[in-house]
């Protein structure tokens, strides 16, 4: 009777192990992205701009590189540090 309690809390404790982990990625890992969601972030990001082809280009490469694309057609880019900290030679932002 023992070996079935000690079971059964092994096994609450390995579930509630799961879910924490499973909401620690959803809390920290909010702007992760999956390579392949690039391209559909990056042509919602560009939809406001006349400079298309360039936006696409930028946006592409810094979420390849960063994995994460904020939200909206402009600002917002406090909510991706890598997205927003990359800068080109002269000090500009190179990310759309």
């Amino acid at each position: 009777m023992a070996k079935s309690g000690y079971n059964a809390s092994f096994l609450l404790l390995i579930s509630m192990f799961l879910i924490l982990l499973a909401f620690s990625n959803v809390v920290e890992g909010y702007n992760k992205l999956r390579p392949r969601d690039c391209k559909p972030r990056c042509t919602y990001r560009c939809s406001a701009t006349s400079h298309k082809k360039p936006c696409m280009f930028f946006c592409q490469k810094c979420c390849a590189t960063c994995l994460c694309v904020p939200k909206g057609v402009y600002g917002n880019k406090q909510s991706c540090p890598c997205y927003n900290n990359w800068k080109t030679q002269e000090g500009k932002p190179k990310c759309p």
